[in-house]
């Protein structure tokens, strides 16, 4: 069996890589997995160091949006997991058009690619952000679709041609959608690392407006495994929303950051909302529970407690990235 990852040295990817060939993955015991990234800011090899001996592995430095290259790495593919993407909403407002190159051109090329090449299944790793902003309850898979920033307009666009090429051409897309990541290996844009590596350092936290903006937590192995039940058993054609279960104003997570770094209230900058920021996010996890018995299995206080010790004792790997990391964090 061959798997094409995408993004696969980016934090999710390489995540979904590292247990692909560690065993983590029953279906993927003896796989071939090749990884396909451009290398970007938010991507390394670095965090492929701890299967770069595996001899199943075989990275490939290039771009999505490339159609020879693409179409050549996807012979003889029997599933393509697609989680490059442009992520940063931050980034997304100062400069849109890597977004939509990447988050829409670069999907199209993949599932032509996929389609030409007549792969067994495709799983487009999409976000909550897409469906917009929800003031109460959890929005199920066919809720209207209404990005409010053009980081989740540019993955709406990338969903829809997704559905489009299976209702078109049959090719067996899934696509799922997930809640906010946390976890070890995480781009320190983001605003756990962020928060983190900035406390470890004694440097203030930027907190956005008043701080009551509400987003549910997914730990990285929790993704990465509803990832992999969709692409062992999800229906073709099918939308799985994959969450954690721990939702939390940005004023509750800041205040658990701090108490885990041991800092006070007093390292907490203020500063002006976010343009178009969206008060609440939070997904019905119940399709991909009730189909193929999905259940998030790390606790946020656990997941939290581990992904702080494992910045704290990762210094070489975060502290050449941080001249690299903008803003405020998702």
């Amino acid at each position: 069996m061959r798997v094409l990852v995408t993004g696969g040295a980016g934090f999710i990817g390489s995540h979904y890589v590292r247990q692909a060939l560690t065993g983590a993955y029953p279906s993927l015991r003896d796989a071939e997995v090749v990884v396909l990234d451009k290398l970007t800011y938010a991507g390394s090899e670095s965090n492929l160091v701890p299967v770069a001996a595996e001899e199943r592995l075989r990275f490939v430095r290039g771009d999505i949006c490339d159609g020879a290259l693409v179409g050549e790495l996807m012979a003889g593919v029997d599933l393509v997991v697609h989680f490059a993407a442009e992520s940063h909403v931050d980034r997304s407002i100062l400069g849109s058009a890597d977004f939509v190159l990447t988050n829409v051109l670069g999907t199209q090329t993949l599932l032509q690619a996929a389609h030409d090449a007549g792969v067994g299944k495709f799983v487009h790793v999409s976000t909550d952000e897409v469906y917009g902003s929800i003031e109460s309850g959890s929005w199920s898979e066919d809720h209207v679709l209404e990005p409010n920033s053009p980081y989740s307009a540019s993955k709406a666009s990338s969903d829809l041609l997704a559905r489009s090429f299976h209702r078109t051409y049959g090719l067996p897309v899934c696509v799922t959608r997930c809640s906010n990541n946390y976890g070890p290996y995480q781009f320190p844009e983001k605003v756990i690392p962020l928060f983190v590596t900035n406390l470890l350092d004694g440097k203030p936290v930027p907190l956005y407006g008043d701080g009551l903006n509400v987003r549910d937590w997914l730990h990285v192995d929790d993704h990465c495994h509803g990832i992999q039940l969709v692409a062992d058993r999800g229906r073709p054609g099918e939308i799985y929303n994959i969450g954690g279960g721990t939702e939390l104003t940005n004023r509750e997570l800041t205040e658990r950051l701090l108490a885990a770094v041991g800092a006070g209230w007093e390292m907490v900058e203020p500063v002006e909302d976010r343009k178009g920021h969206d008060r609440r996010y939070s997904v019905d996890i119940g399709k991909i529970r009730t189909e193929l018995g999905y259940e998030p299995r790390i606790d946020f206080e656990t997941g939290l407690a581990d992904t702080v010790r494992w910045y704290s004792q990762n210094r070489a790997w975060w502290e050449p990235l941080k001249g690299r990391a903008t803003l405020t964090g998702r």
